[in-house]
């Protein structure tokens, strides 16, 4: 049996039991997948990321949902990083991390307690059929505003820009027509996430956008705050005119009773962005041992 230190952080938070939670595991990047998603499982978490030493990087991240590996996500991405400072594996400062998504460039305060991640730049994929996403959330058509398109600036998601946040907290998903609109996409389709819904008008007086993410099995329902979805939703507000300002504060969770929050900054003229910055604090909640 092997012993495997671990940390659990809250991420996009600055207190315990707020944003969204995740399970470092350390030096457990060789781990064989069934193992990582079997711990997934175990946790109730959405994600948990096994991390190990890199060759080109100063930290090696390995993220997974309870089904799969995934090439990168935004709140492991914060909790990976300030889990590795706490256990002495990395310093503060500037700092790259080695995932499946390429290398990314990542600022870790002095203190340890906020990370700021520079996401790749934006790769703008099909424009999905309205009624197909419709169908696939539970609403109508005429409560998406934009074109829902598939985004990915290291894990691709379909925005899904709505009128209001009566018509996001009305959304409920529907896995056969979510398998219908995926299908749609042809091979684009490949690792995409269920649809991101957001809003304009964050959920306080500090947010500019509110936003929510339903999840189907083997995940829990719904994911308390979602950084990568977060910056593909930067750089298509950004890119198609629906924000005036490239830097703006995103919300997420409130309705779960997880408030989350993030400072996102698109890097880039709105027809050539560069990369978009997601900022967030993270709280550790517990540490402890794996053992397997």
């Amino acid at each position: 049996m092997s012993e495997f230190a671990f940390h659990w952080v809250d991420a996009f938070t600055d207190r315990p039991f707020g944003g969204n939670g995740c399970a470092v595991v350390h030096n457990g990047a060789h781990l064989d997948d069934e193992t990582c998603t079997s711990f997934v499982k175990e946790t109730s978490l959405i994600e948990c990321t096994f991390l190990g030493p890199s060759e080109t990087a100063d930290l090696h991240v390995r993220y997974f949902l309870a089904s799969r590996e995934i090439p990168f996500a935004g709140h492991p991405t914060v909790a990976s990083v300030i889990a590795a400072h706490a256990a002495g594996t990395i310093g503060t400062g500037d700092l790259t991390l080695e995932t499946l998504a390429g290398i990314i460039p990542v600022h870790l305060s002095d203190d340890g307690t906020r990370v700021t991640m520079r996401q790749n730049a934006p790769i703008f994929g099909p424009v999905a059929e309205a009624g197909l996403v419709a169908a696939a959330i539970g609403l109508r058509e005429e409560d998406i505003i934009a074109p829902p398109q598939l985004v990915s600036t290291g894990l691709p998601f379909i925005i899904v820009p709505l009128s209001d946040r009566v018509a996001l907290g009305c959304a409920r998903l529907n896995a056969a027509a979510i398998g219908t609109l995926n299908d749609s996409l042809g091979p684009d389709s490949v690792d995409v996430m269920e649809p991101f819904l957001t809003t304009l008008g964050g959920f306080t007086d500090a947010g500019d956008t509110f936003s929510r993410l339903l999840l189907l099995p083997p995940s829990s329902p719904e994911d308390p705050f979602t950084g990568s979805a977060t910056g593909a939703m930067g750089a298509y507000m950004w890119q198609h005119g629906l924000i005036e300002t490239p830097d703006f504060t995103a919300e997420q969770g409130h309705t779960m009773g997880r408030p989350g929050a993030a400072k996102v900054r698109v890097l880039g003229p709105r027809d050539a962005i560069e990369g978009v910055e997601v900022a967030g604090n993270g709280h550790i909640l517990m540490s402890g041992s794996l053992h397997l």
